[in-house]
């Protein structure tokens, strides 16, 4: 434990950490997804993504590490003792800060399957982890704008076909597909400009979890519900690499999806879409009393 250093110093060790680790298992990573990108049998494929996601825990092993070191932050996670590594999940959860998906990572590594998110279609070209993304297999999506969709009819249901077409890879092996479905950070001026109806989080959109449901409804049958807090306020990133967050709080509830939800068209069925949006709003009012309790 470092802690005796002042904090910006703690930062700058815990960054430099995270970077070298990084490069260490993504130059790692990349023999296997080189291979990949070479060879297009599927079943030589499928041991590739086995292979890159045993090198993506050894690197959350090792973040995991250096947050020991440099940290002392209190851990308080319930539930997680209910996740399975060879289970298939859709995974949801309130969105705060960066620091959500270090929390996640370290929480769910090796209890459950590697947590894949949905990336806009231009993160792939981001240096190092770009092709590391790739490798994992995780779904980059090329989203339109509702005015793009009225000049460009053509285009509808591109985006739904694009999912589908990720979610075919997620069949071979357990997987744990996550989605910020408020799609944004929460913070006190976007809570009042989207007239948010909950008191500590942003309104979900419910999109996403249709395409997923309608797309994988066959293989995901359990729903992840995972709620963040942290009682000194939503950290930076950087504050967080100081050693700044002295507690962060977790719940985890996983929950069967109802059989009447999945594997039906969400883009064209509005009784559907309804049936989805309400029974998310139910899970997000019971999010927010949750978050309410565990930061009272």
């Amino acid at each position: 434990m470092l802690s005796v250093l002042p904090a910006p110093l703690v930062g700058v060790l815990a960054a430099t950490l995270l970077a070298l680790n990084t490069l260490l298992w993504c130059l790692l990573l990349y023999i296997p997804a080189l291979c990949k990108l070479i060879v297009p049998h599927q079943g030589f494929r499928v041991r590739c993504t086995r292979m890159i996601i045993w090198v993506s825990e050894s690197w959350v092993a090792c973040n995991t590490a250096w947050m020991k070191l440099t940290q002392n932050t209190h851990w308080d996670v319930e539930g997680a003792d209910k996740l399975q590594r060879q289970g298939w999940y859709l995974v949801l959860a309130n969105h705060q800060s960066w620091v959500d998906i270090m929390a996640m990572q370290r929480v769910f590594n090796r209890r459950a399957p590697f947590l894949k998110f949905f990336l806009k279609q231009q993160l792939i070209w981001v240096p190092v982890i770009g092709l590391a993304w790739w490798g994992l297999d995780f779904p980059f999506m090329k989203r339109y704008s509702r005015e793009y969709l009225l000049k460009h009819p053509d285009k509808r249901g591109e985006d739904l076909k694009a999912t589908r077409k990720a979610c075919e890879k997620f069949r071979h092996a357990p997987v744990s597909v996550m989605n910020f479905v408020e799609g944004t950070r929460f913070t006190p001026v976007k809570h009042a400009r989207q007239n948010s109806p909950y008191q500590r989080l942003l309104p979900p959109k419910a999109g996403g979890v249709g395409f997923v449901l309608d797309a994988m409804g066959d293989s995901i049958d359990t729903l992840v519900d995972i709620t963040i807090a942290y009682p000194q306020g939503a950290p930076s990133f950087w504050d967080f690499l100081c050693g700044r967050v002295t507690t962060i709080k977790m719940h985890i509830d996983t929950v069967a999806i109802p059989d009447h939800l999945k594997g039906r068209d969400y883009s064209s069925d509005a009784t559907h879409r309804r049936n989805v949006k309400d029974w998310l709003a139910a899970h997000w009012r019971a999010k927010d009393a949750r978050l309410e309790r565990m930061l009272g």
